[in-house]
């Protein structure tokens, strides 16, 4: 894409966000946005080519809807894509700068311990439960605790993932996660739910997408997809989980 398109793109979204925020009265007002998520889709395709294409459309899709909900405050200018359904020993963690078009990080990304071994194949809201969970997620403030400098996560989806803050469910850095740990153990270290990311590229990551942008974690769940309100959206009006002010915990991380 040339530089006068990126531009272009990035005002684009810019424009939408503005709009469906509505101007200074917290009510979301219609808008048409200048982009559908099929278009973002195909821009954003171009930097990933090694991101599956059917994921990278429900996670524009997704933060569409989010965005679509001004209360939210989605920043419009970040969106990380996991894909759990790929094995820990691929990078399936994906951060694209949207006004820039192009692509920020491809990392490897833990799940939780409880989720499975090299696969995740089990995902859970429950607080105890030891798994990752599914949907969209906003970023929220950083803090250090005991993985270090670390981004905590509000859940945006009912029954999916909105108890995220309550289980401590952060970005960090971990040892755990490296090719050297894939490569000797057929996997990388799990979590207790958290999407760690290798330490030496935690605090730069965590600096990209903090503050309010959206963070899309996918597999393919039948229950998630038939029922998640992001991708089958009602618009502004929709229920969504609404943001919950946790106490502040500087414990480990992920319950």
């Amino acid at each position: 894409m040339n530089k006068k398109a990126g531009i272009s793109f990035g005002l684009g979204l810019a424009m939408t966000f503005a709009a469906l925020s509505g101007s200074g009265s917290g009510i979301p007002q219609p808008a048409r946005s200048p982009q559908s998520p099929m278009q973002w889709a195909d821009s954003l395709a171009r930097t990933a080519p090694s991101l599956d294409r059917k994921v990278l459309n429900l996670a524009t899709r997704a933060m569409t809807c989010a965005l679509q909900h001004g209360d939210m405050q989605i920043d419009p200018t970040r969106l990380s894509v996991i894909d759990y359904s790929r094995p820990s020993t691929e990078q399936r963690l994906w951060v694209f700068d949207l006004g820039q078009q192009r692509l920020l990080f491809r990392e490897w990304v833990a799940h939780g311990r409880n989720s499975g071994e090299n696969m995740a194949l089990q995902f859970s809201n429950r607080t105890g439960s030891y798994m990752s969970s599914l949907g969209g997620f906003t970023t929220q403030e950083t803090y250090m605790g005991g993985n270090g400098y670390s981004l905590r996560l509000q859940g945006l989806e009912p029954g999916f993932n909105d108890n995220a803050r309550d289980r401590a469910i952060v970005i960090h850095g971990a040892s755990y996660v490296s090719p050297d740990f894939a490569q000797t153990q057929g996997r990388l270290g799990r979590s207790l739910g958290c999407p760690a990311v290798r330490s030496e590229v935690a605090h730069a990551l965590i600096d990209a997408i903090q503050g309010g942008t959206f963070v899309f974690a996918y597999y393919p769940d039948n229950d998630w997809l038939r029922h998640s309100q992001l991708l089958n959206c009602t618009g502004g009006n929709g229920r969504l989980a609404a943001t919950r002010q946790a106490d502040a915990d500087d414990g480990q991380g992920g319950i």
